[in-house]
């Protein structure tokens, strides 16, 4: 008995030392990485179809156009735009924005990119976070008492198990949203990358935007309503899937989204005085604009809660990156 206490013990002794010799693991990262600032969006840039911007991932290679230092965060920790805390010109619409061309060591995949993203933020940004859980206001996106109005999406195509000469077809690109945007007679459309679409064009009534997605789920739903009210909106439909989704939104309500964004915009430009981010009442629910209307129409409603929201929050961000 004392023998098999002391070959315990010196097993314990030994690990204990193996242990304390050890190392933690290096933090995962890319093999290069390449950051350049973005060049300025133009018209001739959208035209001629030479919009860099969003993410594509292809065998090794990582490619991201035009994302600010705060998208680049949402990605990395794989959190919503309102779940990011720091300072002002981190989440401002003129904030930098950047193109990253990066390498994935051998072995890796492509679930592993949001480690290596924030491998990279801390050592060419010198990002420092942490995070924490506070209780806030927020708009819970709900279904409605008679059902949503929804149409679901289509499904999408089947990649063909063979290319057009008979060959076997190229490997699928993985994990990509590279956003393009085409401009036609009425407005513009632009794709994602991965089969959804949003279509832009002037209502009939020329004093407001038509939105058409093809393919949105209810989380991407609401997290694009959220610019649009005073609140951060959560999805708590419970609806699985894509749909389509159409809706028109008063101009003087997109220029108030893009003035609370940063941009120039005098008051009075689009139309008036805006009614986007109107407060709930004192009732707790949603007093009115047209966005609460949209969504009601949709057979959806935002209601007033209080909830546990999970913040990242910036403790430390350089502007600019170290040299490549």
């Amino acid at each position: 008995m004392l023998k098999s206490v002391q070959r315990m013990s010196l097993g314990l002794v030994i690990a204990a030392g193996a242990a304390f010799g050890q190392t933690s693991a290096a933090p995962l990262a890319f093999e290069v990485a390449s950051i350049k600032p973005s060049p300025a969006i133009t018209p001739a840039m959208i035209q001629s179809g030479q919009l860099h911007a969003g993410m594509k991932i292809d065998a090794s290679r990582v490619d991201i156009g035009n994302f600010s230092i705060a998208a680049l965060i949402a990605k990395a920790y794989d959190v919503k735009s309102y779940q990011i805390t720091g300072p002002d010109w981190l989440t401002a619409m003129s904030a930098q924005r950047f193109d990253i061309v990066a390498k994935m060591p051998e072995g890796t995949n492509k679930d592993q990119v949001p480690e290596m993203l924030r491998t990279l933020l801390a050592e060419r940004f010198k990002l420092t976070i942490h995070r924490e859980n506070k209780e806030q206001s927020v708009y819970a996106l709900v279904v409605g008492k008679g059902g949503h109005k929804m149409k679901e999406a289509e499904p999408l195509p089947v990649a063909p198990a063979t290319a057009p000469d008979g060959g076997p077809a190229p490997p699928a690109s993985t994990g990509s949203n590279q956003v393009s945007i085409n401009t036609t007679a009425k407005g513009a459309e632009v794709s994602d990358g991965q089969g959804g679409k949003q279509k832009m064009s002037m209502g009939a009534d020329g004093k407001s935007m038509h939105l058409e997605n093809n393919r949105v789920t209810m989380a991407a739903f609401a997290e694009s309503l959220t610019p649009m009210v005073d609140r951060p909106v959560v999805d708590m439909t419970e609806l699985k899937g894509f749909y389509q989704i159409a809706m028109d939104i008063p101009m003087e309500e997109l220029m108030a989204i893009a003035r609370k964004a940063g941009a120039p915009i005098p008051v009075g430009a689009g139309g008036g005085a805006s009614g986007a981010g109107a407060p709930a009442d004192a009732a707790g629910e949603p007093s009115g604009g047209s966005v609460f209307t949209t969504v009601q129409k949709l057979g959806l409603k935002l209601e007033s809660r209080k909830s546990a929201v999970s913040q990242v929050v910036v403790d430390h961000a350089e502007k600019a990156p170290t040299e490549n």
